[in-house]
């Protein structure tokens, strides 16, 4: 029932509509028309307040189509972020062979803009071929590339209280993540003495000092990068530095942002520790000619928490199906990433993810495979038509 040539240029057009976090609007109106017309009434379309209740200067909020079923059976849920990294400004999709690329030194966009394609071609299959389907939430989230904010934000009830969801944000059609890591972002705002670099280096203290007394602690350690520790694994990362004013001056003020990673609660509390504990031991190992210390504001913020799905609940094993019948063997896992599911299992909405054929994503290498989206696009449509006949979802 795909048409190839529609996903195909559904999959186009959506790449090249520039559409960074925070400046979703273009893409959401693009969705919108082409959804129009596949045959969408407009008072099934609507975006939410998700970007006023963030209050951090975003664009338009997530956008939400609710399509009515022709059978009775519960609710179900696809889901594909909007929005793009910054190093996708700019893109111009081409075809290379079987992949598409960027014509130029940018990212594609196909994190996620072929998640949002193939539900686009989903939802056309289902209203042109008047195809048997459960009422069914297609979810297009704002803001998911800087912290999942879009669907933390939005409302079951405006959902429709779907009973389960099919997130698209992968690579392999195949893949059906069942589980992810929590995440957490934190701030160091190291705070020193300033003086003259030159004539009075001595009464100063260097924040820039400390904070690399810090970083050089933290990876001594064992917890910078990926981290094994025993049975206990995470990752962290330091995402940016800024600070200083003139080369001549001793740096009084330096702010650093980063990351932690883990599938254990516990363990992330270890490792959050860990880059707690160094800090404060950096501030007091840098001393002025007075024996003065600087001083450190530490903050933490949880991102998301870490779910894992049992292969028994109905939507994995609606998905593991779908998958088989549409001629791949299932690959159920657990990813080291944190994904707009986080918040939908967070939540109780029991919600895999699935991919849609993108790959080196974040990278000037991205492509899309395209055998690799249009399978994903029958998977989908197999997964609506089983939904609305599966004893798993009634």
């Amino acid at each position: 029932m795909i048409k190839k040539e529609r996903a195909m240029e559904h999959l186009m057009d959506l790449l090249a509509v520039e559409g960074p976090t925070g400046r979703e609007s273009k893409v959401a109106d693009a969705i919108s028309r082409k959804l129009i017309d596949a045959g969408c009434k407009k008072a099934w379309i609507k975006t939410d307040d998700a970007h006023k209740r963030l209050g951090e200067g975003f664009e338009t909020g997530n956008l939400i189509v609710k399509l009515p079923g022709t059978v009775k059976a519960p609710r179900i849920m696809f889901s594909a972020h909007m929005d793009t990294v910054p190093l996708c400004k700019g893109a111009v999709p081409k075809i290379k062979g079987n992949r598409v690329v960027a014509a130029g030194p940018t990212g594609l966009g196909g994190d996620d803009r072929s998640g949002c394609a193939a539900m686009v071609t989903l939802c056309e299959t289902l209203l042109q071929n008047k195809i048997p389907h459960p009422p069914i939430t297609f979810l297009f989230p704002i803001a998911e590339e800087n912290g999942l904010h879009g669907s933390r934000m939005v409302r079951f009830t405006d959902l429709g209280n779907p009973a389960m969801g099919f997130n698209l944000d992968g690579q392999f059609p195949n893949e059906i993540v069942i589980g992810a890591m929590s995440a957490v972002r934190w701030t160091a705002e190291i705070k020193g003495i300033s003086t003259h670099a030159g004539l009075e280096p001595q009464k100063g203290i260097s924040a820039g000092l400390i904070a690399s007394k810090a970083m050089a602690l933290i990876a001594e350690k064992g917890y910078f990068g990926r981290i094994v520790k025993g049975s206990r694994t995470g990752t962290s990362n330091l995402g940016t530095i800024s600070g200083g004013e003139a080369s001549n001056q001793v740096m009084d003020l330096c702010i650093l942002t980063g990351e932690c990673r883990s599938h254990s609660p516990a363990f992330l509390k270890q490792i959050i520790k860990v880059y707690k504990d160094s800090f404060d031991q950096a501030v007091k190992s840098v001393t002025n000619d007075q024996g003065q210390c600087g001083k450190i504001k530490w903050s933490v913020i949880s991102d998301y928490n870490a779910f894992k799905l049992k292969k028994s609940e109905p939507c994995v094993k609606i998905a593991a199906e779908a998958v088989k019948h549409t001629g791949m063997e299932p690959n159920p896992l657990v990813m080291d990433a944190g994904l707009d599911a986080n918040n939908f299992n967070e939540k109780g909405l029991p919600t895999v993810t699935l991919g849609t054929g993108s790959h080196k994503f974040h990278q000037v290498e991205e492509y899309v495979d395209i055998k690799e989206y249009l399978f994903a696009c029958s998977v989908l449509l197999n997964i609506a038509e089983r939904s609305a006949a599966s004893p798993a979802s009634a």
